[in-house]
């Protein structure tokens, strides 16, 4: 997002902290606090975000977030957290394997807590932050087979707003953004993976099997998530603090 000709870019002077950076949302969200003047730190486990890095002009951290406490590798001083990094695993309940169940919980639910925990004190002192958890339309609904998904997206909803109600009276505030499905390598993954499984085309699996609860037919790109990221991070976000925000292309208004 471009800065108004003649004023400071919004976020001038406030940093950023990023996980899942590497691509994806992570990367757009990352480009886009960027170029709202923010300095930011990018986190993956990939080395990749290296590169990443160096393209934005923002700082590099190679992060297990699943491997004991992630946050005391990485700044205190934050003033914006988004918490992205995910991944997915599919299978039924009863032959789910249990210690993918705890990676996705530790990835999407304990190390959001732990990041929180570790830079809000920062944020308080300021008297301004911002908490933006890229949640999914799994965080409200459920989807067969996806039981660590869900539960940690559910989860992670719950969090946003503890945080949220916590942080009020310290000028933080704490929303989550639910997508549906995001043109993100994840989801490419699995677009490959349903169109073996059927034996039909790749775009057949866009229309008929991932999106068949969307009234939109088109996947969510990433810019589209990382421009409400941004959004919430403004100063006229100030009052917006608790809230679910959905780019889900009317799939939760069935």
């Amino acid at each position: 997002m471009n800065s108004v000709p003649g004023h400071s870019p919004e976020l001038a002077g406030r940093t950023a902290l990023v996980t899942g950076a590497g691509s994806g949302i992570g990367r757009a969200c990352a480009a886009a606090l960027a170029a709202a003047g923010a300095k930011v730190h990018l986190v993956d486990r990939d080395e990749a975000v290296r590169a990443v890095a160096e393209e934005l002009g923002g700082a590099a951290h190679v992060v297990d977030l699943a491997q004991g406490d992630p946050a005391r590798l990485l700044p205190t001083e934050v003033d914006v957290l988004v918490n992205n990094a995910g991944l997915q695993h599919v299978a039924p309940v009863h032959e789910f394997p249990p210690d993918r169940f705890e990676l996705l919980q530790r990835v999407m639910v304990t190390a959001p807590f732990l990041l929180a925990r570790h830079v809000l004190p920062h944020m308080y002192a300021r008297g301004w932050g911002r908490v933006v958890n890229v949640s999914s339309v799994h965080g409200q609904r459920a989807s067969a087979f996806k039981s660590a998904y869900v539960a940690a997206k559910h989860g992670l909803e719950g969090l946003s707003k503890v945080i949220a109600l916590e942080g009020a009276e310290h000028g933080v505030t704490s929303n989550c953004v639910s997508p549906g499905y995001v043109r993100t390598p994840l989801v490419e993954n699995q677009i490959a993976d349903q169109a073996r499984a059927h034996g039909v085309d790749r775009d057949r699996v866009v229309t008929d099997v991932l999106l068949t609860k969307h009234a939109i037919k088109e996947l969510v790109e990433p810019d589209e998530v990382a421009h409400l990221v941004l959004w919430l991070c403004g100063d006229h976000a100030a009052h917006v603090t608790g809230s679910t925000f959905t780019l889900d292309g009317g799939w939760t208004a069935q």
